[in-house]
């Protein structure tokens, strides 16, 4: 009777099923014994393969760096002829620059000055220093100072060298020497409306308005206003 006992215990042990599972475990021995250590080292390939990728961000890197110089140097030149065409159009309608020939504004101005003359919107005034352009009776530009404009009328004594305009004695601590020489004009002379009388401050050697190969000036023949003297550079400032 003990060992019919027995035998129904153990006999759950060679249940085809439970054999089945046993059988799919492995053997803990053979594991071990067909394991190998990893190989960790990379071969040249390989570690060629893996670099690069880096390469090709390098040689990204540099072609956006040349996007940039070259984004960079169209604003810089953009920027610069912007700048150049501000600069000739002032220069053409706004302010001129202008080279003094001959002694005939002493001591106010120099042969060899370089002025800038302002010329947009001006309506001259007397006193002014303008520029007036070459015509018909002027082989070249003159820079003269405005003694009378359009309605008013101008005299010069000989004696004294006094200058007035409508009857009154003009100061005039600008001139070189004393306005003695009258010229071939006749004077008292009234000013035509839209023109001006003008006369150089070195008053002995100017060609001017006292002559008749000059005469009045139009307003339209004036360039502008003398503003600055540029040059000498020594001398930099507001022309008066």
């Amino acid at each position: 009777m003990d060992t019919q006992i027995f035998d129904k215990v153990e006999s759950p042990k060679n249940n085809g099923a439970d054999n089945t599972s046993h059988d799919n475990v492995p053997d803990l021995a053979s594991v071990n014994k067909n394991d190998e250590p990893v190989d960790l080292e990379i071969s040249e390939e390989e570690a060629t393969d893996s670099i690069k990728p880096r390469k090709k961000k390098k040689k990204k890197a540099r072609k956006d760096g040349a996007s940039s110089f070259v984004t960079n140097l169209y604003d810089w030149v953009s920027a610069f002829l912007f700048a150049l065409i501000v600069v000739v159009m002032l220069m053409t309608f706004c302010f001129r620059l202008v080279d003094v020939d001959g002694d005939s504004m002493l001591m106010t101005l120099q042969d060899k000055n370089k002025i800038i003359v302002t010329g947009l919107n001006y309506e001259p005034e007397v006193g002014d220093i303008v520029v007036i352009s070459h015509g018909v009776s002027l082989d070249k530009a003159l820079v003269k100072r405005v003694i009378a404009v359009g309605g008013q009328t101008v005299d010069i004594n000989n004696e004294t060298g006094e200058v007035t305009v409508d009857g009154i004695v003009l100061e005039e601590p600008y001139i070189n020497g004393t306005t003695t020489a009258i010229g071939d004009v006749e004077f008292p002379v009234e000013v035509e409306e839209g023109t001006v009388f003008v006369m150089g401050d070195n008053r002995p050697i100017s060609k001017d308005s006292r002559f008749s190969e000059v005469g009045l000036i139009d307003n339209d023949a004036i360039i502008g206003k003398v503003q600055f003297r540029l040059y000498p550079f020594d001398e930099f400032g507001k022309v008066k």
